[in-house]
C-alpha cells in the first residue's frame, strides 16, 4: 500500500524578492533632482520616438513606454551620479 503524506511534510514555497523595490528606491533618489512632471515628459517623448521608429504599429504602446521609462531612469541616474544636468 502506498505511503500517505503527513501534513507536517508540506512544501513551502519562497517568494522571490521584488525587483521593483531597489528600482523604486533608485527612482526616488533621482526624483529629488528632477520634477516628476519633467520625468513623465521625458518618458513620453522617448516612447513617441520609439513608436515612430517602428512606424507607429499598434499594440506595442506598453512596451514602448516601459522601455522609455527604463532608458530615461538610467540616464537620470547616470546624470545624478556624475553631477551633470539633464
Amino acid at each position: 500500500m502506498p505511503r500517505e503524506k503527513s501534513p507536517s511534510t508540506s512544501t513551502v514555497r519562497k517568494r522571490a524578492p521584488r525587483k521593483s523595490a531597489a528600482a523604486g528606491r533608485a527612482i526616488t533618489g533621482v526624483t529629488r533632482f528632477v520634477d516628476p512632471e519633467q520625468r513623465a515628459a521625458l518618458i513620453a517623448e522617448s516612447a513617441f520616438f520609439r513608436a515612430e521608429k517602428r512606424g507607429f504599429a499598434p499594440g506595442h504602446e506598453v512596451e514602448d513606454w516601459l522601455a522609455a521609462e527604463s532608458e530615461v531612469d538610467a540616464k537620470l541616474m547616470h546624470a545624478a551620479e556624475s553631477g551633470t544636468q539633464v
